[in-house]
Formats: C-alpha cells, sequence, structure tokens
C-alpha cells in the first residue's frame, strides 16, 4: 500500500513557531507530530512507498524524512494552495492500487488492521464522535455502517460523526475521477475539498466503511498542542529527571537527558528539550524546545521553541525559535 500525506499547509494558527517549523516537525511530548504518525502507519500496515504533498518549509520535512526513515519517499511540491482534493492530486502519478491519505493536523488511535479484516468494502473512513458537531464534516451512515454522505458543519444533528482525515481506498482509478470531477467544480470557500472526490464515489456505487477512532487529538492550536501533549505524558511518554536536584516536580513531566534544573518548580504537562537550563523558574502547561534558557520566570499555557532566552517574565508567552524575551526587575 501507498500511502499519502498531505502537509502544505503553513500552521498559521500555531505562529511564530511556524515561522520557522513546519507544523507536522513541531514537537509534542518529545517527538515530531509527523513521527507519531508516520511511525504508527508503518507498524501496522505493509507500506511500499510514502508521498508527500509539500509546501511552507518543504526542505525541513524532506531532510527530516530522509534523516529518520528508510522506506522508499517521494515530495511533491503543492505550489497552488487549493484544497486537499488539489493536494491529493498531485500524488496520481505515484500511485497504482490501494492507498491510505492522511492528514497530520492530528493524531488518532485507529485500528487499521481493519483493512485487512474487511477486503469486500471500496474503503474506510475514520471519524469520531463529537459534540460540537457544527465545527466539522459530519459523516452520515447508513445502518450497514458505510457513508452515505459528508455534511460539512451542519445545522442540525444529522451525525456526530466527525471526519478527521483518515481515508483508506482501493479504488485509487475512481478517487482520482472524483478528484477530477471535484476539481472541474466551483470551488467553496476557495478551495476544492477531497470529501466532495468521496461523495463522488458513493454516488457511483462504492462501498466506504466508517471506522470509529478511540482518540483523536489535535494539534493545530496551542491550546490543543498542550491537551495533547497532557494526554501523551500521561500514556506513556513522560520522563521524570534521575537526579533533580532541589527542584520540584510536578507529574506529568517530560524532562529531556542534559537539563539543568535550579531552584524551579516543573509540571504538570510540560515539556523540555535536550540542553536547556531552566533556573528559579515555574512552568506549568508548557512545551519547551532544545538549548532554551528560562531564568526567573513564571510560565503557563506556553510554547517556547528551540534557542530561547527568557528573563523575568510572568504569564503566557508563544515564542519561536531564535527568540529572546526579558523583562527588568523594578527599580533598575
Amino acid at each position: 500500500m501507498k500511502v499519502v500525506i498531505p502537509l502544505a499547509g503553513k500552521g498559521t494558527r500555531l505562529r511564530p513557531q511556524t515561522h520557522t517549523v513546519p507544523k507536522p516537525l513541531l514537537q509534542v511530548a518529545g517527538k515530531a507530530v509527523l513521527d507519531y504518525v508516520i511511525e504508527d502507519v508503518l507498524r501496522r500496515l505493509d507500506v511500499e512507498q510514502l508521498v508527500f504533498i509539500t509546501g511552507h518549509l518543504k526542505e525541513q520535512v524532506e531532510a527530516h524524512v530522509k534523516a529518520h526513515y528508510t522506506v522508499p519517499s517521494v515530495f511533491v511540491e503543492q505550489v497552488v494552495q487549493d484544497g486537499t482534493a488539489g493536494a491529493v492530486k498531485l500524488a496520481e502519478p505515484y500511485i497504482d492500487g490501494p492507498l491510505l491519505v492522511i492528514f497530520v493536523d492530528t493524531l488518532f488511535d485507529a485500528d487499521l488492521s481493519v483493512v485487512a479484516s474487511d477486503p469486500d468494502v471500496d474503503g474506510f473512513i475514520w471519524a469520531k464522535e463529537v459534540e460540537d458537531y457544527q465545527r466539522f464534516g459530519v459523516i452520515v451512515t447508513g445502518d450497514d455502517g458505510l457513508m452515505q454522505r459528508i455534511v460539512e458543519k451542519p445545522k442540525e444533528p444529522i451525525s456526530r460523526l466527525a471526519n478527521i482525515g483518515l481515508y483508506m481506498i482501493r479504488d485509487h482509478r475512481l478517487l482520482f475521477e472524483g478528484i477530477n470531477d471535484t476539481l472541474t467544480a466551483d470551488p467553496y470557500l476557495g478551495e476544492y475539498f477531497l470529501t466532495d472526490a468521496l461523495q463522488y464515489m458513493i454516488d457511483k456505487g462504492s462501498r466506504i466503511r466508517v471506522q470509529e477512532v478511540e482518540g483523536w487529538y489535535d494539534c493545530g492550536k496551542p491550546e490543543t498542542l498542550l491537551a495533547t501533549n497532557l494526554h501523551l505524558l500521561e500514556t506513556g511518554r513522560a520522563l521524570r529527571p534521575a537526579a533533580p536536584g532541589d527542584a520540584v516536580i510536578v507529574d506529568p513531566v517530560r524532562i529531556e537527558e542534559g537539563v539543568e534544573l535550579s531552584g524551579s518548580r516543573i509540571g504538570p504537562n510540560v515539556t523540555i528539550g535536550r540542553g536547556s537550563r531552566i533556573l528559579r523558574t515555574t512552568l506549568s502547561n508548557c512545551i519547551v524546545g532544545e538549548n532554551v534558557v528560562l531564568e526567573d520566570s513564571e510560565l503557563s499555557e506556553s510554547l517556547i521553541g528551540s534557542q530561547v532566552e527568557v528573563r523575568g517574565l510572568r504569564g503566557t508567552v508563544l515564542l519561536g525559535d531564535h527568540s529572546a524575551s526579558w523583562s527588568e526587575p523594578s527599580g533598575t
């Protein structure tokens, strides 16, 4: 099976972090978002090739994949940001059989083994039941569990099954026929949506099974990235320093090797990257990058990039890589 991973977006909701780091490479609980997705897919499926649809800071994505994975990979730039259908269309020259499409704005607990257990359907679309259904594209199913249609941001509660952006399609020819049909129509809000191509397949008689996921964790905004960090720390990604010195540690945390702690209170829900120095500082609900210096500060709900210096700050901050911020003591 080939896997298509569109990740051309600029990640505007996570600025300033995404000015220098593409959103899929942002760290959560000590690992890039993209790595959680790729490692899970490679562990569960026989992957023939990865097809990355790149854009913003594409060189970093390509270098990261080549440095960490040996599976054959290709990289196609999406020059025109025309939506999810346009992104997947760029993978067509590389697809000659079943494909998995994954959008990496989120992490998920999905049972991909069902692909082999139900060979009679034409594909799968994974979903999660939500309360705030008006925010999502929701999937309407029949009594047989097959998709009937997708409705974007419905006003009435016709379904609470939110589309999470994970699809497996066996009939690749009909999928791209549907994408081509979608691209000839008028765009919706300036974009062409892959879900319209899936609806085309359903209208042509395809049987696409809706499969619910156990968990779905957003990585697209600062507050949801921090919530996902907490989930991961609570479910196996925590790492507590063997010798914290005089620092107070409030679990769960992930503090990498080579972090210096002195006179500080760390946690809960804090991740700190290698080589950082945390001095006389209180942190809670924060993700801190590598080689950061934090002194005399009290921060919460904050994202701090790598190679950052912070002194004397209180409250919430969002700081990208290679930045500095400090507050002079009163009376100086």
